[in-house]
C-alpha cells in the first residue's frame, strides 16, 4: 500500500502565495515522476507541474513563472510553491506519484486533494 497525503491548501487573496506539500509513504522502493494536478468546479482535471526523479520539470503554460515544483527524494515529498495567485487558480489540487514497490509493482497513486481558494 502506498499513501499520498497533501497539505498546505487554504484561502488566499489574489497576488498571494501558498506552498503545497505531498508526502508519500508505505511500500515504496522508488518514486519516478511526481506531479501536481488540479480540478476546478465543472472542469476536467488538468496537469499543473511535473518533476522527474532527476529534477527535470515541466509546467502548464498557465502557471509558468508563478509556480515552482520541487521534491525531496530522501523524504519522498513533493512541493508546489505558488506565487502571484489568481482567482482562476482556485481548484482542488491533487498530488500524483509514479511508484515502484518492493514487490516489483509499478503504478500511479493519487492523494486525496487539498482545496486552494483565491479570493478577496
Amino acid at each position: 500500500q502506498v499513501q499520498l497525503v497533501e497539505s498546505g491548501g487554504g484561502l488566499v487573496q489574489p497576488g498571494g502565495s501558498l506552498r503545497l506539500s505531498c508526502a508519500a509513504s508505505g511500500s515504496i522502493l522508488n518514486i519516478y515522476a511526481m506531479a501536481w494536478y488540479r480540478q476546478a468546479p465543472g472542469k476536467q482535471r488538468e496537469s499543473v507541474a511535473t518533476i522527474t526523479r532527476y529534477i527535470s520539470t515541466d509546467y502548464a503554460n498557465s502557471v509558468k513563472g508563478r509556480f515552482t515544483i520541487s521534491r525531496d527524494n530522501a523524504k519522498n515529498t513533493v512541493y508546489l510553491q505558488m506565487n502571484s495567485l489568481k482567482p482562476e487558480d482556485t481548484a482542488v489540487y491533487y498530488c500524483n506519484a509514479d511508484v515502484l514497490t518492493p514487490y516489483s509493482e509499478r503504478a500511479y497513486y493519487w492523494g486525496q486533494g487539498t482545496q486552494v481558494t483565491v479570493s478577496s
